[in-house]
């Protein structure tokens, strides 16, 4: 066998607020592995285990206190006794990280053109302009970024064409080692597929090294050569991919799979999980679509919400050379002609790729952004044509749960506080009842006992648990309609599936009606009675779940089929 690409040894890290060595805490605890050349590495395990640490300690990005013990080589040198000048050719040409968030690896005043520009002029300054230049739409291309849009900033692209940027960025300079941390969290099946199968083509071609960090065990399971399972800090199983998932030795591993397997199980699995009542209107529904491919409901039920033929266009803002040659603007159509209709007590999933206009149909159906043309029937009112007072009196039965809690909550309010706020806004509660209320839904979302959390902050908070508070604050106002933008695809596969079932519990208690967005097909199969599938601004296949998966009519739907990876599928 050839010499180690990486050798990790007995590495120890700890943060800085943990000063007290008698009682110190160990974030990663006597962590050892290697990694080959051209090898594939998943590291897997709930937030907070310390993968994202590791990562972060062989590049040396940990906050400058911070303590870390043990050894770190990269081609038999020792990482942590590199000087200022190695690290910086280190980072980069030698590994490459691609962060979870793309934002925080983006400048929000430069291009994305610009940014390519700039890595190449810093590594390689012996390039010319044009090389430069030439490279790095190769790059971009690469990761389906189109060159048109070059001289775009990163508040212009959606989510995961951000995150393509980000990973673009990482393949710029061909490193031996790309550390992924998270890096298709908020990208689709389809293009997660494709970035995946490129970074593991590049691996081959160049042997070059992956450490793929991630929740996603299916995700893991089909790109990984070995697994590795983090839990408390500890590495406590690693060994080929196949074998952990199908004879898991340690509690942990076991106790990871069928958490994943709770969603990735059998259609029935999950709908059996709704109780008679849904079931029977899943039944209901189930019949063939019509000509315009809207499934048709019974004939005495009518939709709480209607979208007929929406429209949400954005001009493209042209630069000086572009208004001197041509004509016309550039025009971006974000929803194209939507009709859609949403029924009480159902849960409709809204898939499809990154960018499609998931997010911007959900924000154009609360009036966040006003649509270019179309409408919005809410219980039969028309939203398009309301005033703001009367929007907001709608707006209290209509709520959103996003996909970053920790971006949606105020940081300096508590958590009790943030949930209140919406009763206060609306004038729900007076200030003695307000407190008794949020009390009793921290309780209903799991947050117990409730009196440990009223007080806290966000940043105190895990993942998982601020979802629970931001799905608190979305029912706090009992409302009718709550639109779900992607709310479990930055949680690990365990809350995840906590999540998902407590959603469940609170439709049944509580009434409602979801309009759920994601990329993440087996959590719709899981969820949903119907599947919306979008692509390119427009609603292209719509049916029930079981028909879209076990019959997908359009090609666009076979196509994200056949790209999502299924957790024991062996594919």
């Amino acid at each position: 066998m050839s010499q180690a690409l990486l050798c990790i040894d007995n590495l120890k890290v700890a943060y800085p607020h943990q000063r007290d060595s008698d009682s110190l805490q160990w974030a990663v605890n006597g962590v050892s592995l290697t990694l080959q050349r051209g090898e594939k590495l998943g590291l897997v395990g709930e937030s907070g285990c310390g993968k994202s640490t590791i990562g972060r300690a062989v590049m040396r990005l940990l906050p400058p206190v911070s303590r870390v013990n043990g050894k770190v080589m990269f081609e038999d040198k020792s990482v942590l006794d590199f000087t200022p000048t190695q690290m910086r050719q280190f980072r980069g040409e030698a590994v490459a990280l691609v962060f979870q968030d793309p934002m925080t690896r983006l400048d929000p005043l430069m291009t994305i053109g610009k940014h390519c520009m700039e890595t190449l002029k810093v590594h390689q300054p012996q390039l010319s302009e044009r090389e430069i230049r030439d490279k790095a739409i190769a790059t971009l291309a690469a990761v389906k970024i189109p060159e048109n849009r070059w001289h775009q900033y990163p508040h212009e692209f959606s989510g995961g064409m951000r995150q393509r940027v980000a990973i673009a960025l990482a393949l710029m300079l061909d490193p031996k080692l790309i550390i992924a941390d998270e890096p298709t969290t908020s990208l689709d099946v389809t293009v997660a597929a494709q970035i995946l199968k490129e970074l593991t083509r590049l691996c081959r071609e160049r042997d070059m090294a992956l450490l793929l960090i991630s929740h996603d065990l299916a995700l893991v399971g089909e790109y990984c050569d070995r697994i590795g399972v983090m839990h408390n800090g500890e590495l406590v199983e690693t060994g080929c991919s196949q074998t952990v998932f199908q004879q898991p030795q340690h509690e942990y591993t076991r106790s990871l799979l069928q958490a994943a397997l709770h969603i990735h199980a059998d259609v029935g699995v999950g709908k059996e999980s709704r109780g008679a009542e849904g079931a029977e209107r899943a039944t209901t529904n189930n019949q063939q679509p019509s000509a315009n491919n809207q499934l048709p409901i019974t004939n005495y039920q009518l939709p709480i919400l209607k979208i007929t033929d929406l429209k949400q266009y954005y001009s493209l803002e042209r630069n000086f050379i572009e208004r001197l040659f041509k004509a016309e603007d550039q025009t971006i159509k974000a929803v194209d002609g939507i009709n859609l209709e949403l029924f009480p007590g159902e849960i409709l999933g809204l898939v499809g790729e990154s960018g499609c206009g998931k997010s911007t149909l959900s924000r154009t159906i609360l009036q966040l952004i006003r649509p270019t043309a179309g409408k919005v029937e809410w219980q039969g009112t028309e939203l398009t044509t309301l005033s703001r007072q009367d929007l907001r009196l709608c707006r209290r039965q209509m709520q959103m749960i996003f996909q970053d809690p920790h971006a949606c909550l105020n940081p300096v309010m508590t958590v009790g506080q943030n949930i209140a706020e919406p009763l206060f806004i609306h004038q729900l509660a007076s200030a003695t009842e307000v407190k008794e209320q949020v009390m009793a839904m921290l309780k209903r979302v799991g947050l117990v006992p409730p009196d440990n959390y009223y007080n806290r902050y966000p940043s105190e908070l895990s993942g998982g648990q601020q979802q629970r508070v931001a799905i608190a604050r979305a029912l706090i106002t009992r409302p009718k309609l709550i639109i779900c933008d992607e709310p479990v695809s930055m949680l690990d596969a365990s809350i995840q599936a906590q999540v998902l079932d407590l959603m469940l519990e609170l439709k049944r208690e509580f009434d409602l009606t979801y309009l759920f967005i994601t990329h993440d097909l087996w959590v719709a199969r899981f969820l949903c009675d119907r599947i919306a599938v979008m692509n390119g601004g427009q609603i292209v296949e719509i049916n029930t779940t079981q028909a879209v998966f076990d019959h997908p009519q359009h090609p666009y739907t076979q196509t994200l089929l056949q790209a999502a990876p299924l957790l024991g599928s062996g594919k």
